[in-house]
């Protein structure tokens, strides 16, 4: 792991802030593609995604205060300690400020996001593994189980490589979105994005090392919980708002009635 990759002019230039950037850049990127097809400006996109960025950072910075704020340290307010979900709801609200600005309804915003949201958690998940910031799992002997002597938080025992996990489901989850995004209504595709993100991280949870605070779950597994219920809901509301415009006003399918001659 090599958490500083090199020095410029007396600055450590980090793994971890190096995949924070390229992260942005392709979200950026991706989200420009989706304004464009979609018929926005693509140029809102860098904006778009920089409110996300940090708002996302501000809020997962805040988060993480809060949880520890009866342990916390100077280190705690630098460049590590970031809670994911409080990463979410700071991004999230940021873009819908952002989004109302510009007329973007909250639904198709959210849709174009998905991908990009999907593509950036997955390369910062790596700048999290190249810096051995703590964000590992159990010890493990299975083949592709690793040790971080070099990381932030170092460990010589070999681990769950929890991050790499994160990633992989990430990549996989923006593939999937990718395929389904011209079958699917706006809020349907971000309420699958939803579902499968936060069952990917319940499960990763199963072999971190997060301290268990509620029936034997995670504070991340319960927030996962949350995440999984509300896309499910917003699936079902979908479903619900197709088969009303397929029945119509009255609860069924108007038959065509048959032309008449003008007299």
């Amino acid at each position: 792991m090599r958490p500083v990759l090199f020095s410029l002019a007396g600055v450590d230039v980090t793994g971890y802030g190096v995949s924070k950037a390229l992260a942005a850049l392709a979200a950026g990127w991706l989200l420009a593609r989706e304004l464009q097809r979609r018929g926005y400006d693509r140029e809102l996109a860098y904006p778009l995604t920089m409110v996300a960025a940090l708002a996302g950072f501000a809020g997962a910075k805040l988060y993480y205060l809060a949880e520890n704020a009866q342990s916390l340290t100077a280190m705690d307010f630098g460049g590590m300690g970031f809670t994911w979900y409080g990463g979410v709801i700071g991004g999230t609200i940021g873009v819908l400020v952002l989004s109302r600005r510009h007329a973007i309804p909250k639904g198709t915003m959210a849709a174009m996001a998905a991908i990009p949201l999907a593509v950036a958690y997955g390369i910062g998940r790596l700048g999290c593994l190249l810096a051995g910031d703590g964000t590992y799992g159990r010890p493990s002997d299975l083949p592709w189980a690793l040790s971080f002597p070099e990381g932030v938080v170092p460990t010589l025992e070999r681990v769950h490589p929890t991050p790499a996990y994160e990633a992989l489901a990430a990549f996989a989850i923006a593939l999937l979105l990718w395929r389904l995004r011209d079958h699917l209504v706006p809020v349907a595709l971000f309420a699958v994005f939803m579902v499968l993100e936060g069952l990917a991280r319940f499960l990763v949870e199963m072999v971190r090392i997060n301290d268990r605070v509620l029936l034997g779950l995670s504070q991340p597994q319960l927030w996962s919980l949350g995440l999984v219920v509300v896309g499910f809901a917003l699936l079902l509301r979908a479903r619900r708002d197709s088969a009303r415009r397929v029945r119509g006003p009255v609860g069924l399918v108007e038959k065509p009635q048959p032309a008449t001659q003008a007299a």
